[in-house]
């Protein structure tokens, strides 16, 4: 039997983790007031902002921490909405 991992993070690409952020906040300039990280606002894109995360372990858990935000925040509101 295999067993589930708990880390809601598993099997998440960062690509898809970062492009599903930039929808979430309409664009990098919504993102960056979120997260104050320079590929976020100087001449941002997702394959820079995907180079940079990769290198730099502290803005990544950033990145990271903002999705399982989100995530939560969409649960919330699908409670709402069903009650």
């Amino acid at each position: 039997m295999e067993q589930q991992s708990k880390d809601p993070l598993h099997g998440k690409r960062l690509d898809a983790i970062l492009e599903e952020l930039v929808e979430y906040y309409n664009g990098f300039e919504k993102l960056c007031e979120q997260i104050n990280i320079r590929c976020f606002t100087d001449n941002p894109s997702i394959n820079s902002s995907l180079k940079f995360l990769r290198k730099t372990d502290w803005a990544r858990a950033k990145v990271e921490s903002l999705y399982l935000f989100v995530q939560r925040e969409k649960k919330r509101s699908e409670r709402k909405k069903d009650r």
